[in-house]
């Protein structure tokens, strides 16, 4: 899980400083290193490890000059100690390239053991952007050679088809080409979100696409379209979109990115966030008084992004509803931290109790995954500390039983709480009273019905079912080992 933007503007406009606010609004999606890349005669680039505004200062956004660029916060599967993977990357032949994306390759080892070794490629990176951005290029430099030293936007899309044959997993990808103009582009099942906007002004045309909606919200452009799987959206220098469904397959969102990766002010598939959310807490409200479950005294909220559903769900099961927990907004999300001892260092620093919303009473957590259990084991007896006399716990969102190789730091089947054992024996082990998941097919229908267009999301993670057929036991093993190994000490793609 990664967030980026890209923007082309106007003639003789600068975009780093909307690039710039853009990273800001989806920080949330990476918090391991930030980068942003524009074009005038030349690539100006600046990336780093760190939160953005740690990355950029008054002196380095002064010399990102262009009105093409795109920008990027990284979020690593596992490793990130190598400033080499940060992205945007970008390459000079045959055309001027800069690129991004969010997602995850899953042939990465393959390509590099068989495509790049034996050809004596070397990648100068552990990221498996540069796979994307080297087959891109290639396709590139066959129709630029061919067609004697010109390309137009037929040359795009057959590059992009390219990248489809032979790059397999979940990606959507921006990329800015010198010159020519901007394309944006998602994996043929659209696992990974991607929305492309415009605004004009007194200066001409902008475009830009990005991996959620708020980056376009923030800096004032019109949501105008969803890019689907399979589909490739250009814009050149006539400013004209080109829209084209390359290799479309069946739509599979991934419903982790409205159960916890996006903003709730994202439209994600033309799917309110928010909404959804909302939902969610309604059909676990539904499915807590269906199942008999002890009633509590007050509904809590794990912040953030389950604030949504604890609210919907307090008035479903007409408890009232506190904010108990308070959270350290400098502290970043636990879940997404780069290794194990980072996340469980900053669960205690990250929260802190209101005692006097917990004192005596019988308390509901909401939240919206379960993972490891760490934070909610800790969460947990901080409540308990606070003086609670039972705590129950509900769960926006079926339990986690299988890896996810589309970019998600969820790589071990060992690595989850809930794999082989019943929901009792979670609860035993978190320390609560009572433990209640929402039901699979009601957390689909209640995201279904932002968009009924879309007749399936990916569940991998809940039910084992990869929507891509490249995934099988071998290769899960392969991510597995590959993670197991390098997490704590050794980069890797991110």
């Amino acid at each position: 899980m990664c967030g980026f933007i890209g923007i082309f503007g106007p003639d003789g406009m600068d975009v780093a400083e909307e690039i710039y606010e853009g990273l800001l609004a989806v920080q949330h999606r990476g918090q391991d290193a930030a980068g942003i890349t524009t074009f005038t005669d030349r690539f100006n680039v600046k990336k780093g490890f760190g939160l953005v505004v740690e990355v950029f200062n008054e002196a380095n956004m002064q010399r990102l000059r262009g009105n093409l660029g795109v920008g990027h916060v990284r979020y690593p599967t596992v490793g990130g100690n190598s400033n080499e993977d940060a992205q945007p990357f970008h390459h000079t032949f045959p055309l001027g390239t800069a690129m991004v994306h969010n997602g995850n390759v899953t042939n990465f080892v393959e390509l590099h053991n068989t495509r790049f070794r034996t050809t004596g490629t070397r990648l100068n990176s552990s990221c498996d952007l540069e796979v994307i951005l080297y087959v891109f290029q290639q396709a590139l430099a066959e129709r630029f050679h061919d067609k004697g030293g010109q390309v137009d936007v037929d040359d795009v899309f057959f590059a992009v088809q390219r990248v489809y044959d032979e790059v397999k997993g979940a990606y959507s990808v921006c990329a800015t080409i010198a010159d020519l103009g901007m394309v944006a582009f998602r994996d043929p099942y659209g696992i990974k979100p991607i929305c492309f906007g415009e605004k004009t002004d007194e200066h001409g045309k902008w475009f830009a696409c990005a991996s959620e909606s708020v980056v376009l919200d923030v800096n004032g452009y019109e949501r105008t379209l969803d890019i689907g799987p399979g589909e490739a959206v250009f814009v050149g220098q006539d400013r004209q979109i080109v829209q084209r469904k390359v290799d479309p397959k069946p739509h599979r969102p991934c419903i982790f990115e409205w159960v916890y990766f996006a903003r709730p002010d994202s439209f994600l598939d033309d799917v309110s966030v928010y909404r959804t959310r909302q939902r969610f807490g309604y059909a676990l409200g539904d499915q807590w008084k269906k199942a008999g479950m002890p009633m509590p005294d007050v509904v809590v909220p794990i912040p953030d992004s389950s604030r949504d559903a604890a609210m919907a769900m307090s008035e479903t099961l007409g408890v009232t509803y506190r904010e108990g927990l308070v959270k350290n907004r400098y502290i970043g999300r636990t879940f997404i931290m780069p290794n194990q001892s980072a996340r469980s260092s900053s669960i205690r620093r990250k929260l802190n109790t209101i005692e006097i919303e917990f004192k005596g009473k019988d308390v509901l957590l909401v939240d919206d995954s379960i993972v490891r259990g760490n934070t909610s084991k800790h969460i947990v007896d901080m409540v308990r500390e606070a003086g609670a006399k039972k705590v129950y716990f509900g769960v926006t969102s079926p339990p986690l039983v299988a890896p996810c190789p589309y970019g998600i730091d969820m790589a071990s089947k060992k690595e989850f709480i809930a794999d082989g054992r019943t929901t009792d024996e979670v609860a035993k082990m978190l320390g609560v009273d009572a433990l209640l998941y929402l039901d699979k097919e009601a957390m689909n229908q209640a995201a279904r019905r932002g968009n009924p267009k879309i007749e399936r999301f990916c569940n991998a993670c809940f039910d084992g079912k990869y929507p891509t057929p490249d995934v099988s036991l071998e290769s899960l093993k392969a991510i597995e080992k590959e993670r197991s190994e390098q997490r704590d000490n050794v980069p890797n793609h991110c």
